[in-house]
């Protein structure tokens, strides 16, 4: 059995506390678990997210001996002060605030609308973190939040993070790194308070040593009986990892494996993408209607998604729509525990302290960070000119492109001068951090029944 599992007594006395906000059906919650974190509160919006979430996390913490608190899981926007009461937790000096928070504002595959996306919480997180003041931050989302679409939101937090006294660094972590066997990038933001960023060591995996889809999924396909042959010829075929394994949302139809471009993927690992099946083939089956392959079961798709080994008692429930919308949302368990292990020694301050780099300093956007210093407005002449002073070379059309990214995302006050040109000054940053007279309160609950 696991080390994680049998913890000895002096190791469960070590175990950190943890609120994870919008944590869905609990990849993340289980990763961290096993990482020696103990829940002390997990909110999550969707009821059946949240219902696998409360009966799977009662049931480890159980047999763990760990106390178990009775509101261990609440339902509800976690930006609701009816949901929950953040202010009472500052004072239980709770180790680390972790949350995958919605990921449509920052994804390629939407419309990319970032704070202006009623579902953007990612801001207010951070805005949560100074309010709550855990050691640690620990926040996650897609790899389209680190496009230059989003440099300026990016500066933005770090920024705002440095404010409230945290040392904070982004990193792309890719899950296949991890044993997953999925193509999943993740964009990961971690803080800490100075005296444990010192010990932080972002994880690093082992990279091309993930499992095929094949090696990983040939016991499930041939559970239901399909011949030995026909499962090792499957097996050998899907001799790659999988694409991104996406969960879609309540504003689309059932459970199907993703896109044009992820389905013709998983036709060439003999998979068919076109829905998800209740079981695994029977004897004798054949791929009709132009299929490459069988369908994968949500316990297929769930072992993709990092449920397998230590982590594979994780039971879903709800019907099984819901059960893949479930999987297919989720930070993948092993990906979790690697990041919450290294947060677990940096903030128990293992090894050996390295030199911190000042964050504040660093540059995600030059032009914002030029703008924000700036108490006169700037025409794009000026912001090039400023720029090549510091050593940075910006041609107008990129100066030009920035400003457009920005103003998506932030006030962009523009002056005509006496000349006819535009002079640009950044004003507020427009994503919710809880102002009560937010665009976001409106078309929350316009979109509430689609929102997931």
């Amino acid at each position: 059995m696991e080390k994680e599992i049998t913890m000895s007594a002096a190791e469960h006395k070590q175990r950190l506390d943890v609120v994870e906000i919008c944590a869905g059906a609990g990849g993340q919650s289980l990763g961290l678990h096993r990482a020696g974190f103990t829940h002390r509160l997990a909110v999550e919006l969707d009821a059946h997210a949240a219902h696998t979430l409360d009966q799977n996390l009662r049931r480890v913490l159980k047999e763990e001996g760990v106390d178990v608190p009775g509101d261990l899981v609440k339902v509800g926007d976690v930006a609701d002060p009816a949901v929950w009461d953040p202010a009472s937790f500052r004072e239980k000096e709770i180790a680390l605030l972790a949350g995958g928070v919605p990921c449509p504002p920052f994804s390629i595959a939407g419309k990319q609308l970032g704070s202006g996306d009623e579902r953007d919480l990612f801001a207010w997180a951070v805005e949560l973190c100074g309010r709550m003041k855990p050691k640690a931050l620990l926040l996650e989302n897609v790899r389209g939040l680190s496009a230059n679409r989003f440099s300026g939101y990016r500066q933005a937090v770090l920024d705002k993070l440095h404010e409230f006294g945290y040392i904070a660094s982004w990193k792309l972590l890719h899950a296949s790194d991890f044993g997953v066997p999925q193509l999943r990038p993740r964009f990961v933001l971690v803080a800490l308070l100075p005296e444990y960023a010192e010990y932080f060591e972002w994880p690093r995996g082992n990279p091309g040593k993930a499992p095929t889809v094949g090696e990983v999924l040939a016991d499930l396909m041939g559970a239901n009986g399909w011949g030995d042959a026909e499962v090792a010829a499957w097996a050998d075929r899907a001799n790659d990892i999988a694409p991104t394994i996406v969960g879609g949302s309540k504003k689309h139809g059932g459970a199907d494996l993703g896109p044009t471009r992820a389905k013709k993927a998983w036709a060439e690992l003999g998979v068919d993408a076109m829905g998800v099946a209740n079981e695994a083939p029977e004897p004798g089956f054949e791929p009709v209607n132009g299929a490459t392959g069988p369908k994968l079961t949500t316990k297929m798709v769930a072992r993709l998604q990092g449920w397998h080994g230590e982590f594979a008692d994780w039971e879903f429930l709800g019907r099984k729509t819901s059960v893949y919308r479930q999987i297919g949302n989720a930070f993948p368990p092993p990906v979790a525990k690697a990041l919450g292990e290294a947060i677990r020694d940096a903030l128990l301050k293992k090894g050996e302290p390295q030199p911190l780099v000042e964050t504040s300093s660093a540059v995600q956007d030059p032009v914002y960070k030029l703008l924000r210093s700036q108490s006169r407005p700037l025409t794009v002449e000026q912001i090039i000119m400023k720029l090549a002073k510091t050593g940075l070379s910006m041609d107008q059309p990129e100066a030009e492109r920035r400003l457009n990214h920005l103003g998506h995302d932030f006030e962009l006050e523009k002056t005509e001068r006496k000349s006819g040109e535009l002079a640009y000054s950044l004003g507020q940053f427009k994503a919710f951090v809880g102002q009560d007279d937010h665009q976001r309160h409106d078309l929350f609950t316009q979109y509430r029944a689609k929102i997931s």
